[in-house]
């Protein structure tokens, strides 16, 4: 008789993947992974480049008393009415942040006597600019400062006071647009504007950029209060700076 007969070993079932045997890809995750990628990139790009809004308000409309006395005013202001205007004034307005007030220091610093007087241009401007009234029942004009927010400085930013405003990348009315914004709140970069500058620094996509001067306000620029008393409407404050 022979030894013991050797027996061929069965090949043992093994799940390993051989290396030279590729991985099956499933084309449908793939495309998933790769589309939440591409909109999770979009939205942080879309997210730094939208600046916050300051939306133009007026509630001058919710007080009728009210508005017609600002369009008397603004019919005052149109027509440069020296007397007229005189005759709103609070006898004890402020016209700065130092003892200049009431209505003779007040007509002497915007020197009223003179036909180019620069009140006229300011306070029209602020007049257009709508308003709102605070739990006192005072209107204060413009929104621009009324409204702006407490977490934005406001020696450091302005506010855009349009729709698709152009944004460019050099100072001049040819220069280059790099994109449009509208009623946005915008970081300076050269500091507080220049009233008198055609064009406005401002940082825009992490760059520098500008802004054609009368699109943008600051909301330290003039603002003006007017108050009920005595059963009318009156002008007390008028001012600009902080």
């Amino acid at each position: 008789m022979g030894g013991p007969r050797e027996r061929e070993e069965m090949p043992v079932a093994t799940s390993k993947i051989h290396e030279d045997e590729p991985a099956m890809v499933n084309p449908i995750a793939v495309r998933m992974s790769l589309l939440v990628t591409l909109l999770l990139s979009w939205l942080a790009v879309t997210t730094a480049q939208v600046p916050r809004t300051l939306q133009p308000v007026d509630e001058a409309g919710s007080h009728p008393d009210f508005l017609e006395f600002r369009t008397r005013l603004q019919a005052i202001v149109e027509r440069q009415d020296t007397g007229a205007l005189l005759e709103i004034l609070h006898p004890d307005i402020r016209a700065s942040f130092g003892s200049d007030h009431g209505i003779a220091a007040f007509r002497a610093m915007w020197n009223l006597d003179a036909p180019d007087s620069e009140l006229w241009k300011q306070l029209g401007t602020v007049l257009s600019l709508g308003g709102t009234f605070d739990g006192g029942g005072d209107f204060t004009a413009p929104y621009t400062f009324s409204r702006w927010p407490n977490d934005v400085d406001a020696f450091e930013s302005v506010a855009v006071l349009g729709m698709n405003v152009r944004v460019r990348g050099e100072p001049q009315p040819n220069g280059p647009v790099v994109g449009s914004v509208s009623y946005a709140l915008l970081p300076l970069d050269d500091g507080p504007p220049d009233p008198s500058a055609e064009w406005t620094a401002i940082r825009f996509d992490g760059r520098k950029a500008y802004i054609a001067s009368r699109y943008v306000r600051s909301p330290i620029d003039y603002r003006a209060r007017f108050t009920r008393t005595d059963g009318r409407w009156r002008m007390v404050m008028f001012l600009a700076g902080d």
